[in-house]
């Protein structure tokens, strides 16, 4: 069963057992992929890959708005967004831990060695991370993989 397909039984689910917070989130998460199926010239059918991406956009903008929430004292629309992102996350692959991005990092900073001949330094920062992003394949956030990335190369 494809993600688009888990996420309408959900709803469905979600509907029948009067689940207010759950249904909320995944219509909002339906909406936003619907969107990104009819954005740009012809509507199409996104595949797997996509259709997390959009949901991996959706959690990290309920992060971003918790946090801007908590910064203004507003606890109780923090807590709403947190559980939002909760919901999400039920539906993206397990994230990665520190360690495993740092080993990520050092597997990626060695497949560049491989290619190029020489052990890259920090000029070379964007092939690396063009290799450790594509190994991360959304089960870690950009940051952190350029955080671990930018401590193998600069030191």
């Amino acid at each position: 069963m494809g993600l688009k397909a888990q996420l309408r039984d959900d709803l469905t689910a979600a509907i029948k057992g009067r689940d207010e917070l759950t249904k909320s989130t995944i219509r909002m998460a339906l909406s936003a992929i619907t969107a990104a199926e009819v954005a740009g010239d012809t509507a199409r059918e996104l595949d797997e890959p996509e259709v997390a991406r959009v949901l991996t956009r959706e959690a990290k903008k309920r992060a971003e708005s918790a946090e801007a929430f908590d910064s203004a004292g507003r606890v109780e629309l923090a807590d709403k967004e947190r559980a939002e992102a909760e919901v999400l996350a039920r539906y993206l692959p397990k994230q990665l831990t520190d360690a495993e991005v740092d080993t990520l990092a050092e597997q990626a900073i060695a497949k560049v060695t491989a290619d190029t001949g020489a052990a890259p330094g920090p000029r070379q920062m964007g092939l690396v991370m063009k290799a450790a992003t594509a190994a991360a394949a959304g089960r870690a956030d950009g940051s952190r993989v350029s955080a671990a990335v930018k401590a193998r190369l600069i030191g």
